[in-house]
């Protein structure tokens, strides 16, 4: 074994362990990443969670005094439980409607991946590599 081959090998067993500790650095910071991205979505959506709870409060009352008044309205021309009766139908038929649209939105919105980070870990993968195939030249 020559003076040269056993610098080669040890500058080799350098530079796998140089490309471990960067490798295992880098894990621990996509992780970190993915933490941070998420909690910040998570924190977006509670928000307008709470705004939009806020609001289905209100329209609740809103929805319940309109309920009334077309009630009485339309009991001026007809029996008041036929009245009831056609306000109900025509608000379940809304409620159906927003439903469905409800449900495909929250599908469009699935799943809630940490998007970014997925793109950087790959690219990190690809660095990897190249950082890899270099190391056994």
């Amino acid at each position: 074994m020559s003076a040269e081959n056993g610098e080669r090998n040890s500058s080799t067993a350098d530079l796998v362990k140089q490309l471990t500790e960067q490798t295992s650095e880098l894990v621990r910071k996509e992780i970190e990443l993915a933490k941070t991205e998420l909690s910040e979505k998570a924190k977006t959506t509670g928000k307008g969670a709470g705004l939009l709870g806020g609001a289905g409060l209100i329209g609740l009352l809103a929805a319940g005094t309109l309920t009334a008044f077309l009630v009485l309205l339309l009991s001026e021309a007809m029996d008041s439980w036929l009245a009831a009766l056609i306000v109900t139908v025509v608000y379940g038929a809304i409620a159906g409607v927003l439903a469905l649209s409800g449900r495909d939105r929250v599908k469009e919105g699935m799943p809630p991946a940490p998007e970014q980070t997925v793109e950087t870990v790959k690219e990190d993968v690809q660095w990897a590599r190249t950082q890899a195939t270099s190391a056994r030249r």
